[in-house]
């Protein structure tokens, strides 16, 4: 089995993802195959970045990676992609983002079989449901850093289709939400992320579920951090079904926050 605790340069092996990605099987469709590419530096992708220093044979041109992502695509059911490129290395990722080749066709593979997360990101075509198809999602993290300026830009040059969601990058609630909201309205989807150093704080689930971004990235169920957020939507859930819908007290507001006041 494969095995990754994910933080800053977790996960398999860049230099030879295939195998990864093969072992990952249906596991990386349905979860978001993440493959976030760091290091790169004059406009090159070191896949070998780990080991330094190392004899450059691994280190790869924008057009190149372009053609990884291509064949990542094309053998296996991708259906997000996240930060392809350099937070700043948005030609490729235009690119990447225009050819919708990344793709799950119901029924492949363990493949999607349809889904497609709320937002609008991924398009789901063709109208037999034995053949749906969902084009993944390519995801801005540092390439939007949540900034709403950045976020506006990415918007009209096409550069991604999806808002990776973290508070922390921006720094408040407000400008978060703003980003959510022109993200919605460019037909982004948006996916609320933890961060590194996460702690047990469940926010980011209350947040995922009242902006109803559809998505939530918190890693694997292996550790309490990671297992609060997955617990607070269950919850949040439990509330709904009880039929609890608004709040006229505060007392309320409690039972739907999951809030327990000494």
């Amino acid at each position: 089995m494969l095995r990754v605790v994910g933080e800053r340069g977790g996960g398999p092996d860049a230099r030879a993802p295939h195998p990864a990605a093969r072992r990952g099987g249906s596991a990386l469709a349905r979860a978001a195959a993440h493959h976030s590419i760091r290091g790169a530096q004059d406009k090159q992708y070191d896949l070998d970045f780990k080991n330094q220093p190392n004899d450059g044979s691994q280190k790869k041109t924008a057009a190149q990676m372009l053609d990884i992502y291509r064949e990542f695509c094309t053998k296996y059911p991708m259906i997000s992609i996240e930060d392809p490129f350099e937070q700043d290395d948005w030609e490729p990722a235009t690119v990447l983002t225009s050819e919708n080749i990344c793709q799950v066709r119901g029924g492949e593979g363990g493949g999607a079989g349809g889904w497609a997360p709320q937002g609008g990101s991924a398009a789901v075509l063709d109208a037999a449901p034995a053949m749906r198809r969902v084009v993944a999602q390519v995801v801005g993290d540092d390439m939007l850093v949540t900034n709403p300026e950045r976020v506006k830009r990415a918007i009209q040059g096409k550069v991604v289709n999806a808002l990776l969601l973290k508070v922390n990058q921006i720094g408040t609630v407000t400008e978060s939400i703003e980003a959510v909201r022109m993200s919605k309205e460019a037909g982004w989807g948006v996916m609320t992320s933890h961060r590194s150093g996460e702690t047990e704080d469940s926010f980011i689930a209350d947040l995922a579920v009242g902006l109803s971004t559809g998505q939530i990235k918190t890693g694997a169920p292996c550790r309490s951090e990671r297992n609060a957020k997955y617990n607070q939507l269950l919850r949040i859930e439990e509330v709904r079904h009880n039929g609890v819908v608004g709040c006229s007290t505060p007392r309320q507001e409690e039972q739907v926050i999951g809030l327990r006041t000494a």
